[in-house]
């Protein structure tokens, strides 16, 4: 992926389509487009995936919530959201499977009846994911369930329901999706700004402004249709097509806390089936720490980033501590986030845990304006796959979506097993090797030639962690990393998972960015305050010692 070229191209030629906001979603339907031969344009005002797309729970789920509630409530709307997200799960799997794998996921229950509950609602579950290859559920005792997460308490564990459900490295994956609709001729580019649009005379949009907030040049981006992929922005953009439109989202704010592994100290991740408002929290292992989330409460001011704060930090401890021989310290936290979820307003009255996690595509006759509202991370290439059929409509043509079957950028001829061969030719110890493999797949060995190539690029940024000097710059030279914050919050995901070693690390990375990015003594030292400054903020907003 190279900036200055998209550039470039979105100064001198005009796209097919030009889609706002390069999220899962939007990325989604960069890669599909592009493959059914439409010349496209992807821009964001951030970075790729740099909100929604990369603070989910990091799980690819059908989602057993939503099927308890279409039982309860003879809901079929919830129960059509559980087969999408199950049809799309073994893809989400398949086609980049360096990113995304299975994970194994418990239910501790309390009572003989509550296990047999579970183990029916379980059952049900494993049935509607059809073609799929991942193991089917299973009740276990009580000895079983503390042999696989012993930090669990045994006076209150009755037994468990263990069953399986994919996880994902969102960001990264987000990221792949990008470079694969690179690789196919599209012209991406990140930290583009949508401040307006051109309109023909009978008020159709034929292009895009945009400014690169890097630099402040400003773009006409001319395409014959625009679609709008901006999550819970998405509003913003409708609103500025066309301001009678009324809003459609309500976004609601989910936000996870970051413990040590020791919490559960296992590989096996944990749903915790009450909560005191009647959701699920899942405890998930997730880049050496253990991850809870999340949590869901409306939030009316976007434009401000969703953080972290004691109440939230407190209702997840409190909510997982019941089930522990042990109750969480919550000195011990290491970082924490929080994200929107983009979702669609239905009956005012209605809370948003309630509201469905489905999409719809809107067109506006007015101005031609497509935007692809609502959805989840699991049904992402399903979502761009209803809004590029639509997109074929207005071009009264219809291609074959071929989504399902293409493999992403690292996944081609993925060898789960190729951390060996690359430990052994780069001199890379295990940890590492498997660490690049994990985020690279069969690119991995790009990132290590760096390190052969030049001796102090091989050396780890911190002793606590495998992520290489190498991968600064490779996320500049190849990834379009141009923030501290793009590298250190999505190509390594240090910024989510332990804020004091990002602080410790944030000299090193902003001194390998500024060489690769020419910048000047003063830019590096502002780009570094800034940051440090952002993530001080985090810490004090949840009241970490």
């Amino acid at each position: 992926m190279n900036r200055p070229d998209s550039l470039t191209r979105f100064d001198n030629e005009e796209f097919d389509i030009c889609i706002i906001g390069a999220g899962a979603s939007g990325a989604g339907c960069a890669l599909d487009a592009v493959l059914r031969g439409y010349k496209v344009a992807l821009i964001d005002k951030q970075d790729f995936a740099s909100e929604t797309s990369s603070r989910s729970t990091k799980l690819i789920h059908g989602g057993v919530r939503y099927l308890e509630q279409a039982f309860k409530k003879l809901d079929f709307a919830q129960l059509k959201q559980v087969r999408h997200g199950l049809e799309e799960r073994h893809i989400v799997l398949k086609n980049a499977p360096h990113l995304a794998r299975p994970l194994a996921l418990m239910t501790p229950v309390s009572s003989w009846f509550e296990g047999l509950y579970f183990k029916i609602g379980l059952q049900l579950y494993d049935a509607f994911a059809i073609n799929d290859t991942l193991p089917k559920s299973k009740w276990l005792s009580k000895k079983e369930v503390l042999a696989k997460i012993p930090t669990l308490d045994p006076q209150k564990l009755h037994s468990g329901v263990l069953y399986y459900d994919g996880q994902l490295d969102d960001a990264r994956y987000c990221l792949a999706i990008v470079q694969s609709a690179s690789e196919q001729g599209a012209a991406v580019a990140n930290y583009m700004e949508v401040d307006g649009f051109v309109k023909n005379e009978s008020g159709k949009l034929t292009a895009v402004n945009a400014v690169d907030t890097r630099s402040g040049s400003k773009y006409t981006i001319k395409a014959k249709l625009v679609i709008n992929c901006t999550g819970p922005f998405a509003d913003n953009i409708r609103l500025l097509a066309n301001p009678a439109l009324p809003e459609r989202l309500r976004p609601s704010k989910g936000v996870h806390v970051m413990l040590p592994p020791k919490t559960l100290n296992s590989e096996y991740a944990m749903l915790i089936p009450k909560t005191s408002d009647g959701r699920v929290v899942f405890a998930i292992p997730f880049e050496g720490a253990t991850m809870i989330g999340t949590t869901d409460t409306e939030y009316s001011k976007v434009s401000e980033e969703p953080m972290l704060n004691e109440e939230e930090k407190e209702y997840l401890a409190a909510t997982l501590n019941p089930y522990l021989a042990k109750p969480i310290d919550l000195r011990e936290l290491r970082a924490g986030f929080g994200g929107l979820r983009p979702l669609l307003s239905a009956d005012p009255t209605k809370s948003t845990k309630s509201l469905v996690r489905d999409h719809e595509i809107e067109l506006d006759e007015k101005t031609g304006l497509l935007s692809l509202l609502g959805g989840k991370w699991t049904t992402y290439r399903l979502m761009a796959k209803d809004t590029i059929d639509e997109a074929d409509v207005i071009f009264s043509q219809q291609k074959p979506c071929t989504t399902d079957a293409h493999i992403l950028a690292g996944g081609a001829d993925f060898d789960p097993e190729s951390w060996k061969k690359l430990a052994a030719d780069f001199a890379l110890s295990d940890e590492v090797a498997r660490h690049l493999v994990s985020k690279y797949g069969s690119w991995a060995g790009r990132v290590a030639a760096l390190g052969r190539d030049n001796a102090a690029l091989a050396e780890q940024l911190s002793p606590e962690y495998p992520y290489l000097k190498a991968e600064v710059v490779y996320a500049v030279r190849a990834e379009m990393a141009v923030t501290l914050r793009d590298f250190l919050a999505r190509r390594v995901r240090m910024e989510i998972t332990d804020w004091k070693e990002t602080l410790n690390v944030l000299p090193v990375v902003a001194s390998l960015m500024a060489r690769e990015l020419e910048w000047t003594e003063e830019q590096e030292k502002n780009e570094l305050a800034e940051y440090a400054a952002l993530i001080q903020k985090f810490i004090a907003g949840a009241q970490l010692a």
